[in-house]
């Protein structure tokens, strides 16, 4: 009886320890087994089981010691029996993990047919390419000549490193404002995005009566701007306002001379809609895109949602913040006469510095060959710090590295008009911006005449003689509009200033090679 009992016992402990080491295990369910294997190496169920079984038997040694060696036997072999029938599908799983795909089910009928290898699709890299602006990398077009084929598109556009993103680094003069750049966090830049919105850019086909493109008012030739006092649309219809500039957007938030387009996207597809501009509607303009196999295959690749006005407006605007002006001779004047301020000692004696620090020789004589090649006039210099003194005030608005405040200002320009054009008032509705209008940029502004929002001064020599006069008196003139006391040698160097040292290149960009 006393042996009966002791095995009883024997199986007891035996059955609650197969069901506590159980339960210290996951269980694995179908999903899992089919899926690869790699189990933790401290975890590893291949090496758990020999320790169990050997417990086990040392436990039921212990639990049935002096019971009778048949007896004792049919227990052992009853535990390592049921013990390896636990044990197993974890050794099983254990095998797997050595593999990196999971053995095929031997219970199945068939065996799965092999998949068909096919060639990975090129991805893009993930890194951002840094690219310098102004020289025209970005702005060729696909290479070739003649109107683009579709096979042409797709050859180009399926070239990972079109879809990468890039990051513009700015040129001497404008990278000093490279904080102030608009709009890339929610439109970034790819070379693919650019080379679609400079196809539109160029394309008249986006006009009622195909006349009109973005060029056509802001012409390469012309400044990106107009030569015509107003702007010139469809039909020969005139606005009431000059053609502001295309290029510099980078740095510039709400365009228009009202600020009326909160963003350089919305800036883009306004005149597309606008009666007197382009004379077309938003849906009818997407329309005549997708008609075009060259624009639907671009834009299904570059958007996820394919063609849409607002897809359109995020092309062309990431082409013309690739649109910005070259270094002029004041930038490469500023570089070395800051360089001259800043190792006035070291300078004095050339030999001894080139003996003494080569690189910093190096690079003095680099600045000094940039500037030869680049030259500024003794009058252009004098404009230069006349504009940046007190005396002609014209940095109270005209500031930093784009030689704008991008702010709202009323100058009494057109204010003697019957009706005089509001500006800014009819956005805002608030008096203080009754006929204000934004600063323009004064970069390559030698371009980019008639001047003012209306067009009324043609030349720089007006603008300048406006200014000294303090503007046309109305109760809501600026605050920074006064009088100024300029001998006509301060009004020539400003206007020296402006044309010659301010004027820097444009980039080369490609005009044609639009889809057919």
């Amino acid at each position: 009886m006393g042996r009966f009992l002791a095995i009883v016992i024997a199986l007891v402990v035996v059955a609650l320890l197969i069901n506590n080491w159980q339960s210290e295990r996951k269980p694995t369910t179908k999903s899992e087994e089919d899926a690869p294997v790699v189990a933790p190496a401290a975890k590893a169920p291949a090496t758990v089981a020999p320790k169990k079984l050997a417990e086990l038997n040392e436990k039921v040694a212990e639990a049935a010691s002096g019971a009778a060696p048949k007896k004792l036997a049919a227990l052992k072999e009853t535990v390592k029996e049921s013990v390896e029938a636990k044990v197993q599908p974890t050794a099983e799983a254990a095998s797997a993990a050595k593999v990196s795909k999971p053995e095929p089910n031997p219970q199945s009928a068939t065996k799965p047919e092999p998949k068909a290898e096919s060639k990975p699709k090129p991805q893009p890299s993930t890194n951002p390419e840094t690219v310098k602006l102004g020289d025209g990398a970005l702005l060729g077009g696909i290479p070739g000549e003649g109107d683009l084929t579709v096979e042409q598109i797709e050859t180009w556009i399926a070239d990972p490193k079109n879809s990468v993103v890039v990051e513009p680094e700015l040129p001497l003069g404008l990278a000093a404002g490279a904080a102030g750049i608009v709009g890339l966090e929610e439109n970034p830049l790819t070379r693919a995005k650019i080379e679609l919105g400079r196809q539109l850019y160029f394309d008249t086909r986006l006009s009622v009566d195909d006349s009109i493109s973005c060029a056509s008012c802001h012409d390469p030739e012309l400044g990106y701007a107009k030569n015509t006092r107003f702007g010139v649309g469809v039909r020969k219809q005139e606005g009431n306002r000059n053609s502001p500039v295309a290029y510099n957007r980078i740095l510039s938030g709400a365009q228009f001379w009202d600020g009326r387009a909160a963003s350089l996207e919305d800036q883009a597809i306004g005149p597309m809609a606008n009666p007197i501009e382009m004379g077309s509607t938003h849906e009818v303009v997407i329309q005549t895109i997708s008609k075009i196999p060259g624009y639907k295959k671009q834009f299904e690749v570059i958007f996820e949602d394919g063609a849409t006005i607002e897809n359109a407006g995020k092309a062309i605007a990431s082409f013309e913040r690739t649109l910005v002006t070259g270094p002029a001779p004041w930038d490469y004047y500023q570089e070395l006469q800051n360089f001259e301020r800043a190792y006035a000692a070291d300078i004095e004696d050339l030999d001894a510095l080139q003996e003494e620090d080569e690189e910093l020789y190096d690079e003095y004589m680099e600045l000094k060959k940039a500037s030869e090649a680049n030259p500024i006039s003794e009058s252009a210099i004098r404009g230069g710090e006349l504009f940046f003194s007190d005396k002609s005030g014209c940095t109270a608005c005209h500031v930093g590295a784009n030689f704008t405040d991008e702010k709202y200002h009323n100058l009494g320009v057109g204010m003697d008009a019957d009706e005089p054009d509001l500006g800014r008032y009819e956005v805002t509705k608030e008096d203080v911006d009754r006929g204000a209008f934004k600063t323009p940029t004064v970069r390559n502004i030698a371009f980019s005449g008639p001047y003012m929002h209306d067009g009324s001064q043609e030349t720089l020599e007006e603008v300048v003689e406006w200014y000294a006069k303090g503007g046309h008196p109305n109760p809501y003139l600026s605050e920074k509009v006064k009088k100024l006391d300029l001998t006509d040698q301060d009004k020539a160097d400003l206007v020296a200033f402006m044309k010659e040292g301010l004027t820097g290149s444009f980039p080369p960009v490609e005009q044609g090679r639009l889809p057919k």
